[in-house]
């Protein structure tokens, strides 16, 4: 009798859509709804990757900055005591 009753819904007359355009149409929801979800994981870990990136750049522009200001004081302090040793 559960069949039968499976049977008189699948084949409504009064249905517009065939069982096969249903499961066509909840696949298209389905494949649509994983791709948006992708695309949003994507843009969020696209995210995450260029603020690492910009932390690692401006890290890197401050360790150099560093590296040449070290770099122009010992050679300020070497000319200095030159400038004193051939003084004496």
């Amino acid at each position: 009798m559960g069949q039968a009753l499976t049977l008189a819904v699948l084949f409504n007359p009064f249905c517009l859509f065939t069982t096969a355009q249903v499961l066509a149409l909840k696949g298209t929801v389905l494949l649509l709804l994983t791709l948006l979800i992708k695309a949003r994981i994507q843009i969020v870990a696209g995210s995450a990757l260029g603020i690492f990136l910009l932390l690692l750049q401006t890290l890197v522009f401050l360790a150099i900055g560093g590296g040449l200001l070290l770099a122009g004081g010992g050679a300020a302090f070497v000319a200095i005591q030159r400038r004193r040793s051939a003084q004496a």
